[in-house]
C-alpha cells in the first residue's frame, strides 16, 4: 500500500482517507491525492475541478446534491475545523435516507470521499475553517437540489448545536453551545424534508 488509509464507511460509497503525514521540527509534508492508491481500494474516480471555500463559525451549508449531473466529491479541511456530512439519496440503497459524519480538522489532515448519489453539508465548528474539495463532475447550473439539514426524518447530531425543530430548515433559534448563532444561506433555509419534495435523476 501507498501513503494513503482508505477506511470504508458504515454507509456503501463513502470513505474515510488518512494520509501518511511526515513531520519533523520544520514543518511536515503529506501526499494530499495519490490515483494509485486510490485504485487500490478500487476508487478509481476522475476528478475534474478543485474548489476551496472559506466559512465562519456557526455556518452551515448544505444539504445539497445534483439532480441530473451527479458528483462524487473529495473533501479536507485546510484551516479550522468542520463536521462534514453525507446522506443516501440512492433510492435502492439499503441505507437509503441513512447519514455518516466526520470531522474534518487541519490537525487530523482526514479527507472524506462522497460518492455520486448523497446529499453533502458540514457546520464549521472553529472561528474560521477553509474547506477544499475535488468533483467528478464539472458545476451545471440549475441543478442544485437541497434537503433541510434538520429534517427529524434523517436526525443529523450536529455537534454541539442547541435548538428545537420548528417544522421548516430556518436557523432562528438554533446555536452552538457557546452561544454563536447558526448562519445559513437564505435558499438553504427553504429546502424540503426529505418525504416533501426530494428529487434526484442521478
Amino acid at each position: 500500500m501507498g501513503q494513503m488509509k482508505v477506511s470504508a464507511c458504515p454507509i456503501e460509497g463513502l470513505y474515510v482517507l488518512e494520509p501518511t503525514v511526515h513531520g519533523d521540527s520544520r514543518g511536515y509534508f503529506m501526499e494530499t491525492y495519490n490515483q494509485r492508491d486510490l485504485a487500490e481500494y478500487g476508487l478509481n474516480m476522475t476528478f475534474v475541478q478543485d474548489n476551496q471555500s472559506m466559512s465562519t463559525k456557526g455556518v452551515l451549508r448544505g444539504l445539497h446534491y445534483q439532480k441530473q449531473y451527479p458528483q462524487g466529491k473529495l473533501v479536507r479541511v485546510i484551516r479550522g475545523s468542520v463536521f462534514d456530512v453525507a446522506v443516501d439519496l440512492r433510492r435502492h440503497s439499503k441505507t437509503f435516507g441513512k447519514w455518516f459524519g466526520v470531522e474534518l480538522t487541519e490537525e487530523n489532515h482526514k479527507q472524506f470521499y462522497i460518492s455520486e448519489g448523497f446529499a453533502h453539508g458540514f457546520l464549521v465548528l472553529t472561528d474560521t475553517a477553509e474547506f477544499c474539495y475535488k468533483v467528478t463532475d464539472f458545476w451545471h447550473p440549475n441543478d442544485e437540489g437541497g434537503l433541510a439539514w434538520n429534517d427529524p426524518g434523517i436526525g443529523i447530531e450536529w455537534p454541539g448545536l442547541k435548538g428545537e425543530y420548528a417544522g421548516t430548515a430556518s436557523a432562528s433559534g438554533y446555536t452552538l453551545a457557546d452561544g454563536t448563532p447558526l448562519n445559513l444561506s437564505s435558499k438553504d433555509e427553504l429546502w424540503p424534508v426529505l418525504s416533501d419534495g426530494f428529487v434526484f435523476e442521478g
